[in-house]
């Protein structure tokens, strides 16, 4: 038998509604920076192919002439990133944004490529372990 351990830190995470220590640190800034928490209440629809799908993004943040979501990501698998550019091409008006557990992680192992570097290539703005406090004062003109 298999027992997986979980970290400490997840399991707090876990017991305040999160997913991961990372969507909890990201969403306790937000509420430090005074804006509402929004996690995981939208969903976007999109067409995998051959079958339509759901995407929950984890936060939804104010900007000027509307909002954006910001997705806490620690593993990205081919799966997410795949999904993220489907998303991006059926929805070209929805800004997604990313904070990572370490941008420079590898997309795979032994890969020269990290994940800063797909999301320049595709167009996706990206953050290292933080919401930069510019994201969070976008919407302070609306």
């Amino acid at each position: 038998m298999v027992r997986l351990t979980i970290s400490k830190r997840r399991r707090h995470a876990i017991a305040n509604g999160y997913r991961s220590g990372l969507e909890e640190t990201v969403s306790r800034q937000i509420a430090d920076a005074g804006l509402p928490v929004s996690y995981e209440e939208d969903k976007i629809e999109y067409v995998w192919p051959e079958r339509t799908s759901k995407y929950t993004p984890d936060f939804k943040l104010p900007k000027v002439g509307g909002f954006f979501f910001v997705e806490t990501k620690g593993r990205w698998t081919v799966d997410d990133r795949q999904k993220h550019l489907l998303i991006k091409e059926q929805h070209p008006d929805i800004d997604i944004r990313f904070v990572f557990s370490n941008q420079n992680a590898p997309l795979y192992k032994g890969s020269p490529n990290r994940y800063c570097d797909w999301c320049d290539k595709h167009g996706f703005a990206y953050a290292n372990r933080t919401i930069p406090p510019e994201w969070l004062t976008e919407g302070e003109d609306t």
